[in-house]
């Protein structure tokens, strides 16, 4: 049953990371692409290529009728989804499997229980996995919700029960403001994710981002220790590490076994993340989604386990149980991730595509870009402006914050303007180094430092 030829439906950096882990696996690789993606570098490096439509994702990277026409066109057996498009789509999944084809990830009915935000609450409560005070399942009415908040108390997140990605969210600090956002995060959720579903959550002041990276085989599940994702802008990660210098490990061994028993609990099998918020103040936890894909921020995990996240997912998806248990998953080291995007930090962030000039990127011990750039590479600007993720490792903390200091200052990306100028800022912050963050630091400091960004 193992796969033979993988069609890769997705662009960008995780494409050529997926062509990339197949190839060392013997396996031949589909890359398709809109007209805008013609010339990328995914679609230069796999063995073959097929158009799809036009730049619009709508048209191309979300077309499912599309791409399984290219997959039968190819010869193709097995389809990676990547992350973002169709990654979290359980119909996809479905059709996936009603073509005779393996999809690279869980079943369709396990994507469709874990995308419902409301549904994953009730899982985790019936696993034993702590959840954010809030409300039991979908909040109905603006009169429901209001008899919630009076239970909880200020401030409240109103959240969408479908989707993800800071959309269909808001915060209110009391009764009026709770009212006026409700219907507007209402609006939101069913624009972006065609569900206007919601659901409540108690804020936990200063809390930090904590995930845990598992992988399953449908019958056992393992974790790889947790990541941080704390600094955050608009609720978007930009910067991730491994592991949490904020947990203690009887804490750590707690969140990290009940990321497990949610997992074993749906049987699940594939790579995925499950997502918690955690009070430092108490050492409490509490679970508040689960991505059923791979995480853009993969890398710092394999940097302190050694486990190739993408090729355990190929194999896993071909019919191979887990090649190792809970005790052989050691964790050594510390490794950093920052998201290069392509945006203007001195102007607010604003999206900045262009064509790429003169390139340098970093190298060395301890450190690894995943990008899809190359010189005189026009960047199109009708997808993510995400251009590659810069990851170091090193032996500790400290060493791996000197070693992301010294990889940002090689990185040379002229013709575009990227984060890069953040990062070389955040480097050298105090709390940063520290560890002293949660995840509206980021938010808080950028209001006070915006100077610091040209």
């Amino acid at each position: 049953m193992s796969i033979t030829k993988l069609l890769v439906a997705n662009r960008g950096e995780i494409a050529l990371r997926i062509v990339r882990a197949a190839r060392e696996q013997g396996i031949t690789t589909v890359q398709v692409h809109s007209t805008a993606d013609a010339d990328s570098l995914p679609v230069q490096v796999a063995d073959e290529a097929v158009e799809i439509g036009p730049p619009p994702a709508s048209k191309s990277y979300l077309n499912i009728d599309a791409i399984l026409a290219a997959a039968e066109a190819t010869g193709a057996d097995a389809i990676h989804p990547g992350y973002g498009f169709l990654a979290e789509n359980a119909s996809f999944a479905d059709r996936v499997k009603a073509a005779g084809l393996t999809f690279v990830g869980p079943s369709g009915d396990t994507i469709r229980l874990m995308g419902d935000k409301v549904a994953a609450r009730k899982m985790a409560t019936e696993a034993g996995v702590p959840t954010v005070p809030g409300s039991d399942g979908r909040v109905a009415d603006l009169e429901t919700a209001r008899e919630i908040v009076a239970r909880t108390g200020f401030p409240a997140m109103i959240k969408a029960a479908a989707g993800g990605g800071g959309r269909g969210i808001r915060i209110a600090h009391d009764i009026a403001e709770f009212e006026r956002l409700f219907p507007q995060a209402s609006a939101e959720a069913n624009a972006a994710f065609g569900d206007g579903g919601l659901y409540i959550e108690r804020v936990i002041e200063r809390a930090r981002h904590i995930e845990v990276q598992v992988l399953g085989d449908g019958e056992d599940v393992v974790h790889c220790f947790e990541r941080e994702c704390s600094l955050q802008r608009r609720r978007q990660k930009v910067w991730e590490e491994a592991p949490s210098v904020a947990l203690p490990t009887e804490v750590r061994e707690d969140l990290c076994g009940s990321a497990v028993a949610l997992a074993k609990s749906v049987n699940y099998s594939g790579a995925g993340t499950l997502e918690y918020l955690y009070d430092e103040a108490t050492d409490d936890f509490y679970f508040i989604e689960m991505n059923t894909r791979i995480q853009v921020e993969h890398p710092v995990t394999e940097w302190i386990t050694g486990i190739d996240l993408v090729g355990e997912m190929l194999r896993i998806a071909g019919g191979a149980p887990l090649r190792f248990g809970q005790s052989d998953i050691r964790m050594r080291g510390h490794a950093i991730e920052v998201r290069l995007n392509a945006e203007d930090p001195a102007s607010g962030f604003l999206p900045a595509p262009g064509t790429v000039g003169e390139l340098r990127l970093p190298g060395g011990p301890g450190i690894r870009f995943d990008s899809m750039l190359y010189s005189g590479y026009a960047i199109p600007p009708f997808y993510d402006s995400l251009l590659g993720k810069l990851t170091v490792w090193g032996e500790d903390r400290t060493h791996a914050l000197e070693r992301l200091k010294s990889a940002l200052g090689e990185i040379e990306i002229s013709g575009v303007k990227t984060t890069a100028p953040l990062f070389r800022a955040l480097v050298d912050e105090e709390d940063v180094r520290e560890g002293n963050v949660h995840t509206r630091w980021l938010e808080h400091w950028l209001a006070a430092n915006a100077s610091k960004l040209s």
